[in-house]
């Protein structure tokens, strides 16, 4: 048996050991999913959702739990880590509140002596693989969408929050999801490439790094399968001088730093139109040298630690090619106790004096690190904002709701934010473009990507 340590990044200690699945149980899971479809397709999406909501009780009441493990898998603060289960209640309640519209059969115009419609068929086994960085909010975006479409699911989690998997199927188990449904796996990279080549497997849905994506899309050539791929980001922020000042800074300051900057759609450029662009950065360097950066179990602790020193070091080098090449960091590292070279500890960076030549302002960073440029209009930022290999979200902070809306129709991105960043509408398709990916979780549409459409074409008897 082969088993793998989850590491914590606070100290190193193994928080947990678990055994990766061998090919009997993995054959074993696949046909018990199997099986579990095909009578749950028949289930009323009516009782689909019922049970969902069952689930957010069961999650709700395992917050504390829930909240302590994950800090210890991944160094959020505790503080913070009750949030996820915040997010995963809002957004499985609104996807079970939308389903039964969202899965209804489509009409067509009549036609006399005719029957016709189109049903939304689900696709069958549902592949799930989701990383370690908010593991419970990107899970959910797949997982109970694709339970509420009728499909059985496979869920795999990183070698990080492999516990996060077992919360899931702890929460449906208490919810009385049907046996064999949901499938929780720890599976090594080989058997999960052989996983998404196997004729078992409809669809999968992968949130990681672009890298990861190419692995994903390479072990499903010659499959006629769709892939959900959510992968890098660069976020911009574009600042104007209408903007509510106080708002902007407070706001982007936490786009920035939140969970360390671990996060897809964390803002990693800003780009402050001149008239504010001093103003602006004083305020920004003021409010983050306000945070605490340490231990995650404090309930004092505002930063935590990167998930694994290898993180921090890797954005550390591309603060030191900015400065070299003539940036400026504004906040100095000694200010933060716990900082520490060769460690997960990291401070956090503003750069000024940046431009697209250095690597901080165009490679994602995925730490606690942002870059602040001046710009003299709406088009150079627009320019800016889109020169960038990715397109996950990007944000505009101005009291002009109609330039909010020209200047958003000229960004390459999938969610375009006025005022606010660095958060998730369940409502609203979740999607990037360029190298962010391809297709879409959550709102309406996303059940699209979860079914195949079926034609009726019934036409009456005659005689």
């Amino acid at each position: 048996m082969t088993t793998f340590d989850v590491r914590s990044p606070i100290d190193g200690s193994i928080v947990a050991t678990r055994p990766l699945s061998g090919a009997s149980e993995i054959a074993a899971a696949l046909s018990a999913a199997r099986v579990a479809q095909r009578a749950w397709r028949g289930v009323p999406v009516a009782d689909r959702a019922a049970l969902v909501r069952r689930f957010v009780e069961a999650m709700r009441a395992r917050t504390d739990g829930i909240a302590q493990e994950l800090t210890r898998q991944m160094g959020r603060p505790i503080r913070y880590t009750p949030g996820e289960v915040n997010g995963l209640s809002e957004r499985a309640t609104t996807m079970a509140g939308l389903a039964p519209e969202a899965l209804a059969d489509i009409a067509t115009s009549q036609k006399a002596g005719f029957t016709r419609f189109i049903r939304k068929d689900p696709l069958g086994l549902v592949f799930v693989i989701a990383p370690w960085n908010y593991p419970y909010l990107t899970a959910v975006n797949a997982v109970v969408p694709a339970l509420l479409a009728g499909n059985a699911v496979l869920l795999k989690h990183s070698s990080q929050t492999p516990l996060v998997a077992e919360r899931f199927a702890e929460g449906f188990k208490a919810a009385r999801l049907p046996d064999g449904l949901l499938q929780v796996m720890h599976l090594s990279h080989a058997d999960t490439e052989k996983l998404i080549g196997s004729p078992d497997i409809d669809f999968v849905c992968f949130t990681g790094s672009v890298e990861g994506g190419h692995s994903v899309t390479r072990a499903a050539a010659g499959r006629f399968i769709g892939l959900g791929l959510e992968l890098g980001g660069k976020d911009p922020a574009y600042v104007r001088p209408d903007c509510d000042f106080d708002h902007a800074v407070e706001n982007l300051v936490d786009g920035a730093f939140f969970n360390s900057g671990q996060s897809c759609c964390g803002i990693e450029r800003i780009y402050v139109h001149e008239r504010l662009y001093p103003r602006f950065v004083d305020a920004f360097v003021a409010l983050t040298k306000q945070y605490r950066l340490g231990d995650p179990l404090d309930p004092e602790t505002t930063l935590g630690p990167m998930v694994r020193a290898s993180a921090a070091s890797f954005v550390r080098g591309q603060i030191a090619e900015a400065v070299g090449k003539g940036a400026r960091s504004l906040v100095d590292a000694k200010g933060f106790a716990a900082d520490r070279e060769g460690t997960p500890y990291m401070a956090p960076h503003v750069l000024v004096d940046v431009d697209h030549s250095m690597r901080v302002m165009t490679e994602e960073s995925f730490g606690p690190v942002v870059g602040i440029m001046k710009v003299g209009s709406d088009e150079e930022a627009v320019r800016l904002m889109n020169d960038s290999p990715y397109g996950l979200t990007a944000a505009i902070w101005t009291r002009d709701e109609a330039a909010a809306i020209r200047i958003g129709d000229q960004v390459e991105t999938g969610t375009w934010f006025m005022n606010r960043c660095d958060y998730l509408d369940p409502e609203l398709a979740w999607t990037g473009v360029k190298d962010t990916g391809r297709g879409c979780t959550l709102s309406r549409l996303g059940f699209d990507y979860l079914t195949r459409p079926k034609s009726f074409h019934l036409r009456h008897a005659t005689g």
